[in-house]
């Protein structure tokens, strides 16, 4: 009778630097694949954790992914987060039942409260995406109106952004309200603007001008150039700057639309300055504000793209009643585009184009552009939804790879609860796992790469007749897949102990 084969054994550890390098090129439009992996052990979990590995997703990558978007919509069904990542990831947000989304940027999100009771004081809520970390800001004394407007951004002069989490910040708030002091000859309106400094916890002084502007960032973005220079757009298609070096307001014209309503919205230019975009018939035109030879600034017609080329032809069907300008992402150069199809996302650098959410938007989206890197040990803030079916609601994805994600989310959860209770996971688990976690999204990687040269359309967007977004595409099976249909819960882990 042969004797039983020896146990294989294990293969020596990676060398701690190494395995650095690997977790860095996971891709970061894909934040699930970095969660999982910082869940196989704790060194794992510091190395993905540590402040240096932020700033080197930086260094390697540079563009920030946009991770998914907060919405302005009336409908409570709809969540408050929505994902645009790869596979299924979520952020706890505030509960938008108390909370409408203002802006974000610089890895901080600004919500005001929603309260109907008139009694209540309203208030500002900052809350950091990654970190989860929240605060209760007074909105200003003098703020009397039912349509502001505000800008967060980071208060470190000269910061990069790569790692101001936590740090100061700044918010800029705007407001029209009737003067109590007018004349006879009608109602006078005064536009007011100031900002919050989180290191005095105090806000500034009020910086004024007589000028009627309905501000709702529940229609339009805030735009932020430089360090300095706050824009927005008014209800009655103005754009008001606010100089934060000077504390000065102006008013000028916008672009000459065709059309001036959702369709329309401010964003940065190429050049890093103002701009400003529209969606005319099929056609989406992006403007930019120069200096001409007078000194004077100037609207120029930049660029136009032509949508029927990058968008399913089902989504373009009476486009002159049905495409919005629905949001520009800052920091990763990417707008949103509202269809009867649904929401697609344009990276304008490469134009490449993702849709991102079934339903259709008639408001001002607001992005949360970041590299995601979860939090030390058991404070993690992002998971994968526990609902499957608000993940359903928002993207469609496709069912080649449900048995494996399924197990994935197994190991993840092990990991999870082991990390939780403070063991350390078991070093044959930990193999499993890491291999199981790097090739799963290597392979995602790759088939993303032979399958959709166009990085972005997923499978569920059709398009019959243009070849240039939505190439064929052949459903690719994942033959390594230790999650087989049928199987109970006990071979697949006996399968796992033998890898």
């Amino acid at each position: 009778m042969a004797a039983p084969p020896h146990p294989r054994a294990s293969p020596p550890a990676l060398p701690d630097e190494l395995v650095e390098e690997i977790l860095l090129r996971l891709p970061p439009d894909d934040p699930a694949c970095i969660l999982r992996a910082s869940v196989v052990c704790k060194s794992w979990s510091s190395a993905v954790s540590h402040p240096s590995f932020r700033r080197r997703l930086h260094d390697l990558h540079r563009t920030p992914p946009v991770l998914g978007f907060l919405d302005n919509w009336r409908d409570w069904n709809i969540p408050s987060f929505i994902p645009t990542t790869a596979s299924a990831f979520s952020l706890a947000a505030p509960d938008r039942r108390f909370w409408r989304p203002l802006d974000c940027r610089h890895g901080r999100a600004l919500f005001l409260s929603k309260s109907k009771n008139t009694q209540e004081e309203e208030k500002l809520l900052l809350w950091e995406p990654i970190t989860g970390a929240q605060q209760h800001i007074p909105v200003p004394a003098a703020f009397r109106s039912d349509c502001p407007s505000a800008a967060v951004s980071c208060a470190v002069d000269g910061c990069d952004h790569r790692d101001c989490l936590g740090g100061p910040f700044r918010v800029v708030f705007v407001f029209t309200v009737i003067s109590e002091q007018h004349d006879d000859d009608g109602e006078e309106y005064i536009t007011s603007a100031c900002v919050y400094s989180s290191e005095t916890g105090t806000w500034g002084e009020l910086t004024s001008m007589h000028c009627d502007l309905e501000m709702d960032s529940a229609q339009f973005s805030s735009v932020l150039v430089g360090s300095s220079l706050f824009y927005f757009l008014s209800d009655d298609a103005m754009i008001l700057e606010y100089d934060l070096a000077r504390h000065g307001l102006t008013v000028f014209d916008p672009p000459d639309w065709d059309n001036y309503d959702e369709r329309s919205n401010i964003m940065l230019a190429e050049d890093g300055g103002l701009g400003a975009s529209e969606v005319s018939d099929t056609h989406l035109k992006l403007w930019s504000r120069e200096a001409s030879d007078d000194t004077d600034a100037r609207w120029v017609l930049s660029r136009v793209i032509n949508l029927e080329n990058y968008i399913p032809n089902d989504a373009l069907v009476d486009a002159t009643a049905f495409i919005y300008v629905a949001g520009f992402a800052e920091g990763a150069n990417a707008i949103f585009v509202s269809t009867i199809a649904g929401i697609f996302m344009i990276d304008l650098q490469s134009e490449r184009v993702m849709k991102v959410c079934d339903c259709r938007c008639l408001w001002n989206l607001i992005p949360i552009v970041s590299f995601y890197t979860p939090l030390p040990q058991s404070k993690h803030h992002g998971t994968p939804p526990s609902n499957p079916s608000e993940e359903a609601t928002c993207k469609e994805r496709g069912g080649d790879e449900e048995e494996a994600v399924e197990w994935e989310h197994q190991l993840f959860d092990k990991g999870s609860n082991a990390i939780q209770d403070g063991d350390s996971v078991n070093d044959g688990f930990s193999h499993a796992v890491g291999t199981r976690v790097l090739s799963r999204c290597a392979w995602q990687q790759k088939t993303q790469e032979v399958n959709d040269p166009l990085d972005g359309v997923p499978k569920s967007v059709p398009n019959e007749e243009s070849g240039t977004i939505a190439a064929n595409k052949a459903d690719v099976e994942d033959a390594d897949a230790p999650s087989r249909k049928g199987d109970s819960e006990e071979e697949r882990a006996g399968r796992l102990e033998r890898t």
